[in-house]
């Protein structure tokens, strides 16, 4: 209790600097930012109270991990500018890229088979799913847009959409997997990464908790992998050539 002070004013400081700078530069939407840390403080102080009932019953773990699918889901959804028919959808692609990796690590027992292990390590591998996915919807968007022209002229030539696109899907898939690559890549160099630090904070020795570590970050880009696979796989033969209003239907 006695940092619950200096952290909350430590985030007015920072977020309001955000602010500012996003501010200065002109940026679109500069209340994003401020927006985004106060839900974060709301969300993470409900989120403290829910699991002191939660985080010891598997039934009650299963149905927040649920809710937190359907939460990122609705994010990537609301990024994309796609239509509400599609969530389901989106909820799918979320659902089978996280639960496919944490399903092989708690089968080959490197997650140990508790409430809390899989709702911390799913909930990671949830929040990293729906970034790669925004990520990747995003630039299979703008790529489909760059490259109307060619996708037209293959599509002339009797191509099949999804031989049309090909160029394009490759080029947003190969980009959206960079930041998990590249965390994974740079962990122990450039970064020191949550899942090592809580784990040895918690007791654990630095030996089993780069182990955790390991494993998340392969739950992760393994995630990221299956996400643009699904996305590329629904978006990526387009029968209607996209527009900027429009990429992706």
């Amino acid at each position: 209790m006695t940092l619950l002070l200096p952290a909350l004013v430590t985030v007015v400081v920072l977020t309001a600097l955000a602010a500012v700078v996003v501010r200065g530069l002109g940026l679109e939407q500069p209340w994003l930012q401020p927006w985004a840390m106060l839900r974060a403080v709301v969300q993470l102080g409900l989120l403290s109270l829910v699991l002191v009932g939660v985080i010891e019953r598997p039934a009650w773990v299963a149905a927040f991990l649920a809710a937190m699918v359907l939460a990122a889901a609705w994010t990537v959804r609301s990024r994309l500018g796609l239509t509400a028919r599609l969530l389901p959808l989106l909820v799918g692609v979320v659902a089978a890229s996280a639960a496919v990796p944490v399903a092989v690590a708690l089968g080959l027992g490197a997650v140990e088979p508790s409430p809390r292990y899989v709702l911390a390590v799913g909930g990671i591998v949830v929040g990293n799913v729906m970034a790669v996915t925004t990520l990747m919807g995003r630039l299979l968007g703008a790529s489909l847009v760059a490259d109307r022209d060619e996708i037209e002229g293959w599509l002339a030539l009797g191509a099949a959409p999804r031989v049309a696109a090909r160029r394009a899907v490759r080029s947003a898939a190969s980009s959206a997997i960079v930041p998990s690559t590249d965390q994974t890549r740079t962990t122990g160099i450039v970064t020191l990464p949550g899942a090592f630090v809580g784990a040895v904070f918690a007791g654990a020795s630095p030996v089993e908790a780069a182990a955790f570590q390991l494993v998340v970050l392969a739950c992760i880009m393994a995630g990221g992998a299956l996400a643009v696979s699904l996305v590329s796989w629904r978006f990526g033969a387009p029968r209607t050539l996209p527009t900027e209003a429009a990429p992706l239907r």
